[in-house]
């Protein structure tokens, strides 16, 4: 793979409208070294050619910044059903999730839009993101999201754009347009399914540590991990979460908070800024993880 077939992919999806930046070759995430890239992502035809023309590289599109919703349509592993409730006659994966979804709404398949075939087999139909209401985030299968093997990609999320080829355990699979079409608008009923659930009131989450000066320093530390999270801008909400848990998993580690009460915080605070459980109680347990590393105590 050279680099000037993946330019000329790169500068037709920049052309579209859409942010561009690099991925490995034959990888899905940027290259090593390329941080902030949802805001370095460019459609400026000069960045493109200085990027591409260093190597093939694959072309990532971020589409927070591009203003688009992605709905990924997966295909299942081998083996895998259908879990409760689309274990169904007819459902076989993300198509037919959506298929299903469309006949309960009674809405028309929302197939006349820029459509790409992913590197197995799945889809990925793009749209363009509702100009109100409060910007769409990324969901995964039924966990706020549409359904089974079903992924979105909107604000603070990645695609891997057309022309991409993905180099896996499982093969080598490319990212080809089937429908070379304006990206439409995206259908207001599927719109208000993904929006986030309102955030509960926010109020204090509450930390009780002894009164000397030791918990009043611990006191001090936790709470600015907490505001962390709950201060967090939409699309910085799971790597705040991360870094706070990384942060007071040093203290844990050091013996000096429990670890039942930094994830109850943790999980408190999260909460309060709309991260699903699940997804929350991952990162939380991750960031301990990698804070134990480096166990931190506090002087008497």
């Amino acid at each position: 793979m050279n680099p000037g077939p993946m330019l000329r992919y790169a500068l037709a999806a920049a052309a579209r409208g859409w942010h561009v930046f690099p991925l490995t070759p034959g990888g899905k995430m940027p290259p090593r070294g390329f941080t902030r890239w949802q805001e370095r992502a460019t459609t400026d035809p000069g960045t493109i050619r200085a990027w591409w023309t260093r190597g093939p590289f694959n072309v990532g599109i971020a589409t927070g910044p591009s203003r688009l919703v992605v709905i990924d349509l997966d295909k299942p592993k081998d083996g895998l059903r259908p879990p409760s409730p689309w274990d169904l006659p007819g459902i076989h994966d993300g198509a037919d999730v959506l298929a299903l979804l469309c006949e309960r709404a009674g809405q028309p398949l929302p197939f006349e839009t820029f459509t790409v075939r992913t590197r197995r087999g799945g889809t990925h139909l793009y749209y363009t993101a509702p100009s109100d209401g409060p910007p769409l985030g990324n969901t995964q299968g039924s966990n706020g999201g549409l359904g089974w093997l079903i992924d979105t990609r909107a604000n603070g999320g990645i695609i891997v754009g057309p022309g991409s080829r993905v180099d896996l355990p499982d093969g080598t699979g490319s990212y080809d347009v089937i429908h070379a079409v304006p990206a439409a608008p995206l259908p207001g009923w599927l719109a208000e399914q993904l929006r986030p659930a309102p955030r509960p009131p926010q109020r204090p989450v509450v930390v009780e540590l002894p009164a000397d000066r030791r918990g009043a320093y611990l006191r001090t530390a936790v709470a600015s991990e907490l505001e962390r999270v709950t201060g967090s801008p939409p699309d910085g909400h799971n790597t705040a979460l991360y870094r706070a848990s990384v942060a007071l998993g040093q203290l844990v580690a050091g013996g000096e908070l429990a670890q039942a009460d930094v994830t109850a915080w943790l999980t408190d605070a999260a909460r309060q800024v709309g991260q699903p459980y699940g997804e929350a109680t991952r990162t939380i347990a991750s960031g301990l993880r990698a804070g134990a590393r480096r166990p931190r105590t506090v002087a008497a």
